[in-house]
């Protein structure tokens, strides 16, 4: 089974210098984990929600809470995001994503075309969600597996 069967292809992109409250924004609305970031349509970066929580100071809106903390709310997406990424395209093999996930501890993969332009995004639970789609197929429908 090829990626391109089980990739989202609904995808939330953010330009490299969208700021913290527009990225924030985007990620309560959708409800996502990951946003991509482009640059001329071609992705640059990914930023997932983690990536957005390690960048907000712990202090703010604290007694403690400094200056600096507040400057945290005017990162930009490339201050951010995470640049060297491992991309793949439609043509690969789940087991093979399955194996860049577990060899490199990611928890999505862009997927690009040949110009390097995002057309879809696959999350570890999407992999989960279609090996236990596979699992119950060979138990019989609707047979949980245990």
């Amino acid at each position: 089974m090829h990626i391109e069967h089980i990739m989202s292809v609904k995808l939330v992109t953010v330009n490299m210098d969208d700021n913290f409250a527009t990225i924030q924004e985007l990620f309560e609305k959708t409800g996502f984990r990951h946003l991509l970031v482009v640059e001329s349509h071609r992705l640059t970066g990914v930023i997932s929600d983690r990536d957005l929580l390690r960048t907000i100071s712990p202090f703010l809106n604290t007694p403690g809470e400094r200056r600096c903390d507040r400057a945290t709310l005017h990162r930009r997406a490339h201050q951010i995001m995470a640049r060297n990424l491992i991309t793949i395209t439609g043509e690969v093999s789940v087991s093979h994503a399955l194996h860049l996930f577990n060899s490199h501890k990611i928890s999505c993969l862009p997927v690009i075309d040949v110009n390097a332009c995002p057309i879809g995004i696959v999350s570890w639970r999407d992999i989960m969600r279609y090996l236990e789609l596979r699992i119950r197929g060979n138990r019989g429908l609707g047979t949980p597996a245990r």
